[in-house]
């Protein structure tokens, strides 16, 4: 779902690599408890929207959630349905589709929470798409928006001693720079975000700092599980607390519809 690439498969492999990475561990494991607590208990009606290779499409059916997966780039498309087709048990609570965030064939309100994680950052802007997104939640629905935080930019540069690209990004506010897979992406603020989620009649829950001590490591840090464990820990503790969370490389914001009587 970005305009850089046709499809974004074509940095498949890259994203597979960061993924599997600590870092992308992180991004996964933070993100997915959230939205599993925010859910409950009760089996939800879930869509992904930029599902990507289904990483969170495999965590909320594990969940036991009915999850819709869609996804514009076909290559990545396929790797869902392939991790999906790994774990038989989940499939028939699995559906794939290839579809666009500004076309999406769904009714409004038909869904107990839309998830939109990596996505909106590499998009023009984050209006039009989180219209887009928010109707289709239904009353009591979450809606979950995982994307590139304003407020950080320059800290990975900085703190991996790219001190000219850092203090240039300081220095300006600049919203874009290059990501981990060497495609410019675009910031949002949380509160940015939040007002966008108000404007479209929902509610805003405490937002997220994903990734605040870990996201300066290298692309191929893959720590021994202990030490992995204990970063998870540090980094959930401070991932809702000021000021610790507006340092995070990504913010994940949570928003919530009013519940019909």
């Amino acid at each position: 779902m970005t305009p850089a690439s046709s499809d974004f498969a074509e940095v498949g492999g890259a994203y597979a690599a960061y993924s599997n990475g600590g870092r992308g561990r992180l991004r996964h494991d933070i993100t997915a408890r959230r939205v599993l607590a925010e859910l409950g208990d009760r089996p939800a009606r879930v869509l992904d929207v930029g599902c990507g290779d289904g990483e969170m499409v495999w965590r909320l059916a594990a969940a036991g959630h009915q999850v819709t997966g869609v996804e514009r780039s076909t290559g990545m498309l396929t790797a869902a349905a392939e991790r999906i087709a790994a774990a038989p048990e989940l499939a028939e609570r699995v559906t794939l589709a290839e579809g666009d965030i500004y076309a999406l064939p769904f009714d409004d309100a038909a869904f107990d929470a839309v998830v939109c994680h990596g996505v909106v950052m590499y998009l023009p802007d984050s209006g039009a798409p989180t219209v887009h997104l928010a109707r289709l939640v239904a009353g009591g629905g979450l809606l979950s928006i995982l994307t590139k935080n304003q407020l950080a930019v320059g800290v990975r540069e900085a703190l991996r001693g790219q001190y000219e690209s850092a203090r240039a990004q300081i220095e300006s506010g600049q919203a874009a720079s290059v990501g981990n897979l060497g495609i410019t992406t675009r910031g949002d603020t949380p509160d940015h975000l939040d007002d966008l989620a108000r404007a479209n009649g929902l509610t805003p829950l405490p937002w997220q700092g994903v990734r605040i001590f870990h996201d300066h490591c290298p692309n191929d840090w893959a720590p021994e599980e202990e030490e992995y464990q204990a970063a998870l820990a540090v980094e959930w503790a401070a991932s809702t607390r000021s000021p610790y969370r507006e340092l995070g490389r990504l913010v994940h914001t949570l928003a919530r519809r009013e519940a019909t009587t």
